[in-house]
């Protein structure tokens, strides 16, 4: 038998700006472009969540070493973000990740990706939830 179990949730209203990606974004992405994977992570939260796919990633340091690893299985990526929305502790954004493998006999992919950054309550400089989705990313 299954079980199925829903959590009430408060019922809110967000109003989101359509605007150009903030510097702590492209920054973020541009250390996994670049695979130095450094300064860029201090948008988020020392104990920020990560489920990005099927990922579970708990901490700043385990978001950056899973993503790491996640690259270093050969390939380079290019993240473009197209549009980004703005709804305070809410940051949404779409864009697209051009995945070129190291290995040339395989074809490049470009996945798309949705992405929910929902921002600390205490430090609205710092990403504490992300909820985030990419593919398919078949080679």
């Amino acid at each position: 038998m299954t079980t199925l179990i829903h959590e009430e949730k408060e019922v809110t209203t967000r109003t989101m700006t359509k605007t150009e990606p903030p510097n702590w974004l492209l920054a973020f992405w541009k250390e996994i472009d670049d695979k130095t994977f450094g300064k860029g992570f201090d948008c988020l939260a020392e104990d920020a969540i990560c489920n990005l796919g099927v990922a579970d990633w708990h901490g700043r340091e385990q978001i950056r070493e899973n993503l790491r690893a996640f690259i270093d299985i050969g390939f380079t990526a290019l993240h473009d973000v197209v549009e980004y929305w703005d709804a305070g502790s809410l940051k949404v954004f779409r864009g697209t990740v051009t995945m070129t493998p190291d290995d040339k006999t395989k074809s490049v992919v470009r996945p798309v990706m949705t992405h929910f950054f929902y921002m600390d309550q205490n430090d609205s400089s710092k990403v504490r939830r992300w909820f985030g989705a990419v593919g398919p990313i078949q080679f």
